[in-house]
């Protein structure tokens, strides 16, 4: 080994405190940016959760009738009540059905027997679309495919709703 000891130049002196400083003020200004990207993903999600609707399953007949409900939804930091309904009735085995009323042909509104021509079905007046009770697109009409499904759920005799779920087939 050398006894001479090796000495820093004022030049490298400079250099190292310079890209220490820049180093550390460009960490300072990226980590909030990082975490303003990083953080929504890393919480939970309240996707999925089921939703009282107020609805006694003793309310609930054949005849489909139109519920309505708020749910809290959570866009990054926003936070807002998103209205959401749905078409609720017992099939013939005492099941409950839980259907979307939006068409899925172009997104309009359904209502149970808004034709006259048609009283037991559902029936979207966008472009005379038509479902029958059980949800299923009537052959011919503009949708090609059947309502969606809310995922439902029963809770102390009141029915509890959760996301729509899209179905297969024509």
């Amino acid at each position: 080994m050398s006894d001479k000891k090796q000495q820093v130049s004022r030049r490298q002196f400079l250099n190292y405190t310079l890209t220490g400083v820049g180093g550390f003020m460009a960490a300072g200004m990226l980590a909030p940016m990082l975490r303003m990207a990083v953080d929504p993903v890393l919480k939970e999600s309240g996707q999925g959760d089921m939703a009282n609707v107020g609805l006694s399953v003793d309310d609930i007949t054949d005849e489909p009738q139109k519920i309505d409900w708020k749910i809290d939804q959570v866009d990054g930091w926003y936070e807002s009540q998103v209205n959401r309904s749905a078409w609720v009735f017992k099939d013939e085995n005492g099941d409950i059905q839980a259907f979307s009323p939006i068409c899925k042909h172009l997104g309009c509104v359904v209502s149970w027997g808004g034709s006259d021509e048609y009283p037991d079905q559902f029936f979207c007046p966008c472009h005379d679309g038509r479902y029958y009770k059980d949800g299923t697109n009537v052959p011919g009409t503009p949708p090609l495919q059947p309502l969606d499904v809310y995922k439902s759920e029963v809770r102390d005799g009141i029915l509890f709703l959760g996301d729509a779920v899209p179905r297969k087939g024509a």
